[in-house]
Formats: C-alpha cells, structure tokens, sequence
C-alpha cells in the first residue's frame, strides 16, 4: 500500500458501515475486530494501515491501546454466563460474568474476579486462584 493508494483506502474508511470496518480489521490484523464503537474503530483501522507501511509503536504501548475498552491488558477474557461458585468461611459465595464481560456479585458489578475476591475476603488475592480456575487459565 503506497502513499496515494492509502490515500484513497483511508478516505474509504468514512463510508464504510461497522460490518464492513470489522471485516476490514479482520482483513489487516487477522484477528477480530475488537467492540468498540465505529468512530474509534475507524480510527484504529487507518492507524493499522499507517503502521503497516510506516512502522508501529512498541508492544508495551499496543497493550494499553488495546486496554482501551476498560479492561486491563493482562485481564482475561471470561465467557458471558460463566458462574463461579466459591465457599469461603462457610459462606457460600456466587459470581457471574455478565454480556458485558464484568464480574457480577452481591448485587454490584466488579472489574475483575480480582476485586470480588478481595471484598470477599478483606486481603489481596488473585481472583482465578481463589475461585479455583486451572494454571494454564490463569497465564495472562
């Protein structure tokens, strides 16, 4: 892609629909598009196209663009209705991840299972360790 045909791939980007801009990150990263809205993702498509031919920023700097969503780079992603069930003190204690991939508990919603882990029990814990998933899920 050479300076005036970016031109016009860029300018095409404007009319394009959110399918069509998923489709077309799909196309240039080979990943999924990430859920963002479309004026942002317009952005990080041209930004990716730009990168290709001029260079891109440091891996560090990619994970906090990427944390752009509200999520920590190292966080997890959880399935939407996974349950996890832990007793702790004798207390039975339910958590849900929700549509919106946050952790729901005691009538709140948490980032992480991190933050619940914590409420729970009144000290730093790693969320996964205390509610019990595999190692291999837990390697961020």
């Amino acid at each position: 892609m050479a300076g005036s045909h970016l031109d016009a791939e860029l300018a095409a980007l404007a009319g394009m629909s959110i399918d069509e801009l998923r489709c077309r990150w799909s196309e240039l990263t080979g990943t999924p598009a990430p859920k963002i809205q479309s004026g942002l993702l317009h952005r990080a498509i041209a930004w990716e196209m730009q990168a290709q031919i001029h260079g891109g920023h440091s891996r560090g700097l990619r994970q906090h663009i990427a944390a752009a969503d509200g999520r920590t780079p190292n966080q997890r992603d959880l399935a939407p209705g996974t349950r996890f069930v832990r007793e702790w003190k004798g207390v039975l204690y339910m958590v849900t991840v929700g549509d919106d991939g946050k952790v729901h508990w005691n009538g709140k919603t948490w980032n992480s299972l991190s933050a619940v882990a914590r409420a729970i029990t009144g000290t730093r814990w790693s969320g996964p360790a205390f509610f019990g998933l595999p190692q291999e899920s837990r390697a961020a």
